[in-house]
């Protein structure tokens, strides 16, 4: 059976993808699942945070052109059954790759055909943005996942992502959840009891700002690993059960 293929996608930054994808990676494999993680991001802070070397001999346009074997440059995390693509410098120019390639917004798709066979789950880590690479990890998924701040400008980013899943294709599902809410500001709160009524990708549950979540660069690890009765760590399972629903 195919893996499902799952991006973790904001057109903003900072709002949380990498905490995401790096736990719910954690939580597929804690249930038994085989796990790949692809950091298409050129920060590499999912690579860093799974303590996987970053050098990807050829860069990542050998991957994207076809030029190397995805299967070739996976690595091992220290976690079990979780393995990584890592992303390192050679992101930073990963548009321009897949610009220069044949069927430029399908080079993902392509790349991680044979990868599927081998594992139950995949999940792109991508970066912020309306990219190629964008696109490329869109078209392949089969489920997006989209941590909103509680804002204005979070539920822009809501609809922008609606907009940039519909020029991907349109055939995948969407599921978004508040990230980083505190529930001591108003507008927190607001967003809690509005957001999911009005929306119907959006859930009731959430995570938390956290001093947990934050202290994901001290153990470089995931929560449920360091701190598994928190409730950051139950907020991830609850997510990944959402998101396994929908795959």
């Amino acid at each position: 059976m195919a893996a499902t293929v799952i991006a973790i996608y904001s057109t903003k930054g900072g709002v949380g993808k990498t905490t995401t994808a790096v736990n719910l990676a954690w939580q597929a494999a804690s249930e038994g699942r085989d796990v790949l993680l692809w950091d298409l991001d050129p920060q590499a802070a999912a690579t860093w945070l799974l303590q996987v070397k970053p050098h990807l001999r050829g860069g990542a346009e050998a991957l994207v052109r076809g030029r190397k074997p995805a299967n070739k440059a996976v690595r091992e995390s220290k976690l079990e059954r979780i393995d990584v693509l890592p992303a390192d410098e050679s992101y930073r120019d990963l548009d321009i790759a897949l610009d220069a390639a044949k069927k430029s917004s399908s080079r993902v798709t392509e790349a991680l055909r044979p990868l599927r066979r081998h594992y139950d789950v995949i999940i792109l880590d991508t970066p912020p943005g309306a990219s190629l690479v964008a696109e490329n990890a869109l078209r392949a998924a089969d489920v997006v996942v989209l941590p909103l701040i509680p804002s204005a400008l979070g539920l822009r980013s809501l609809e922008q992502v609606r907009g940039v899943i519909k020029d991907a294709g349109g055939h995948v599902k969407l599921v978004a959840f508040l990230s980083q809410v505190d529930r001591r500001k108003r507008a927190h709160v607001e967003a809690l009891e509005q957001l999911p009524a009005a929306h119907k990708e959006v859930g009731d549950g959430y995570v938390g700002a956290s001093v947990v979540v934050e202290r994901m660069g001290e153990h470089r690890a995931p929560i449920g690993v360091y701190a598994p009765t928190s409730d950051s760590a139950k907020a991830f399972a609850d997510l990944w059960k959402r998101v396994r629903r929908a795959s």
